[in-house]
């Protein structure tokens, strides 16, 4: 069965007459169900460590929309939390961590080998899962990339420029670059226990890899992604692995080459017709429709839905957004936009 799904047939290179198809952030808030959950739940962090409410809110987006994958819920910054920092949700604001910043305090993380006491309830969510989807349903787990999840233990917070952590790559480099490398092994760590409890398929998301520039997105963007996903195949050939570099605009061009992912993800910021010429010539593509809109819907919903497919209808294409659906966004939408990719 695993050889059938489409997902995995997508990204094994094959040229299928209609994308799969799956959402960034497909179970999240713009869904009421997830919101009723959420709220039995209690709060975001406690949602994430019960393996029975997470497994639940992850086959909400299955089972109303059948999409040809589901997606771990979880969060990029458990992990750093795993690793010793301290994490905590503002309401309306957004995440919280204590900083990572001197030596000191890079010193003060936990050792790698501890971080699975903390993230056991994740790999008990995949196990939950496995049993629970649908035969054709695959199971994708992630992590954030080194250099995001950097930006977020450097500052403390999300934010607009990703500054703090450009401050300490350019003042500090030794700490910067000791934080990286650490950020790498535990992101091979914590992946690769996804994989053993049962993901088909791991995406590395660097969401501000944008925000680099020059010989920087090639140190501390594609190299650390390079070396997890060298690591991962080492141990998991035949595990397939979707790098998104969002931002990366023109240098998406080679990047199956130089990071070794089976697919690179494409951000709305990326022409479709330019992306099938430049980058899915190295292998899988996915994306990228513009999460704009799920909210407006419409012809233009439709329009863009149509466009996307025939751009990239000579390779092998996952469709999905170019970033993850957004609260705002109206249910009835994702499927108009479903029924247009399987409908034509």
């Amino acid at each position: 069965m695993a050889q059938e799904k489409l997902i995995l047939r997508a990204l094994a290179g094959e040229t299928l007459p209609t994308p799969p198809i799956w959402m960034m952030r497909q179970a999240g808030r713009y869904l009421p169900e997830y919101k009723a959950t959420r709220a039995q739940a209690g709060d975001f962090l406690s949602l994430c460590y019960n393996p029975e409410l997470a497994a639940e809110v992850t086959l909400q987006p299955i089972r109303r929309y059948g999409f040809d994958a589901a997606i771990l819920f979880a969060d990029i910054l458990l992990l750093p939390q795993a690793m010793g920092a301290d994490l905590w949700f503002v309401t309306g604001e957004g995440p919280r961590l204590s900083t990572i910043t001197t030596a000191a305090e890079l010193k003060a993380l936990k050792p790698l080998g501890d971080i699975h006491e903390t993230l056991n309830p994740i790999y008990e969510t995949i196990k939950i899962l496995k049993g629970a989807l649908p035969s054709e349903t695959t199971l994708i787990g992630f992590a954030g990339a080194p250099w995001t999840v950097a930006t977020y233990m450097i500052a403390g917070k999300g934010t607009p420029d990703q500054g703090p952590a450009h401050k300490l790559k350019d003042e500090n480099r030794e700490v910067f670059s000791a934080l990286i490398d650490q950020i790498t092994e535990g992101t091979i760590d914590y992946l690769s226990s996804q994989i053993e409890a049962g993901a088909e398929v791991v995406k590395l998301f660097d969401s501000w890899a944008g925000s680099l520039q020059g010989a920087d997105f090639i140190d501390f963007s594609i190299k650390p992604q390079q070396r997890i996903i060298a690591a991962l195949k080492a141990k998991f050939p035949q595990t397939p692995i979707i790098a998104f570099p969002r931002g990366a605009g023109e240098r998406n061009a080679g990047l199956h080459a130089a990071t070794g992912a089976d697919c690179i993800a494409l951000d709305d910021g990326v022409d479709p017709t330019w992306a099938a010429a430049n980058v899915q010539t190295g292998g899988c593509v996915q994306g990228n429709l513009a999460s704009r809109h799920m909210v407006t819907g419409g012809d233009d919903l439709v329009a863009e839905t149509r466009a996307i497919c025939k751009a990239f209808a000579n390779g092998p294409h996952i469709f999905n957004l170019g970033h993850g659906i957004t609260p705002d966004a109206n249910p009835d939408n994702v499927q108009l936009m479903i029924d247009t990719v399987r409908g034509g």
